[in-house]
């Protein structure tokens, strides 16, 4: 079967990885760091930012796609997705700052909020689909007067 939302959320989410790694190695390069951040306070939040990233994703692109699997409305997974994108990279930028910020603590509060309706959607999914509904029972009785 073939997750449409999945795939393409996982394919951005590979992006943004990508990125994320991007914007650490020129600082490695410059600084010549190849181990740890040197005391770099820039570089050091870029690794976490990378970090915090690769820490979030697969549990979101896990959740994604059994829901999806399971018959989750596609409109409400493109929007988790293109949350989760949109909530990493803000976080990302975020993390460019020594203190803290709007993108920052944006960023991380969307990302644990959306995993925790997630959660709770896969949750509901799989207890739903263990409870069977009652038998309807019916008496059958004779018509014309006859048992």
């Amino acid at each position: 079967m073939i997750l449409p939302v999945t795939l393409t959320i996982a394919a951005a989410a590979a992006v943004v990885n990508l990125w994320l790694a991007f914007r650490i190695v020129p600082m490695r390069v410059k600084g010549n760091v190849l181990i740890g951040d040197n005391g770099d306070a820039l570089l050091q939040g870029r690794m976490r930012a990378h970090a915090n990233f690769t820490e979030y994703a697969p549990f979101i692109l896990i959740l994604i796609g059994l829901i999806e699997l399971a018959g989750g409305s596609t409109t409400w997974l493109w929007i988790a997705g293109a949350v989760f994108v949109i909530a990493r990279v803000a976080h990302a930028f975020g993390m460019d700052r020594p203190t803290s910020s709007i993108p920052r603590a944006g960023g991380a509060l969307a990302t644990w909020a959306l995993m925790a309706l997630l959660a709770g959607w896969a949750l509901t999914i799989a207890y739903q689909a263990n409870t069977v509904p009652a038998a309807k029972t019916f008496q059958v009785v004779p018509s014309g007067g006859r048992a």
